[in-house]
């Protein structure tokens, strides 16, 4: 009968310790999309927590310093400064205008320290001037003649 409370024993702190795990990893991915003045307005709550913080890259603003990607996310006319340390490369969207979402926590400094970004080009979806977008219904064009 011992040799089973044993073995009963050793599968509750197994169950138990994938059931911490799993908590645990959970907790650490969930993070809210903050706009720039969402940022701004925690004041000091932001530093360092993790955060995914959205706005428009800056024109201009990229720049490579060694292993660190710097830029500028704009929303509203406020401006967050980001330094990019990832490992992965950045989107082949990430320009000079792009949407981008940066993915990491403040520093007191006042610069956002990302981990991962990502970028879209809304450009890229948008229809050409004189055309209409994909299920946009065509003008109703009454000339009066018939």
């Amino acid at each position: 009968m011992k040799k089973y409370g044993k073995f009963a024993a050793l599968i509750v702190v197994v169950i138990g310790t994938l059931v911490w795990l799993a908590a645990a990893g959970m907790g650490e991915n969930k993070t809210y999309y903050k706009t720039v003045a969402e940022l701004n307005k925690m004041g000091g709550a932001a530093y360092g927590q993790r955060t995914r913080v959205g706005g428009d890259v800056a024109a201009g603003s990229i720049q490579r310093v060694g292993n660190q990607v710097q830029f500028v996310l704009m929303q509203d006319n406020q401006r967050l400064k980001v330094a990019y340390t990832g490992t992965d490369p950045l989107p082949d969207t990430f320009k000079d205008g792009a949407q981008a979402l940066a993915d990491g926590k403040l520093d007191k400094d006042g610069v956002f320290r990302a981990g991962r970004i990502q970028a879209k080009c809304a450009s890229k979806y948008e229809a050409k001037p004189g055309q209409l977008a994909p299920g946009a219904a065509a003008p109703n064009i009454n000339t009066g003649k018939s």
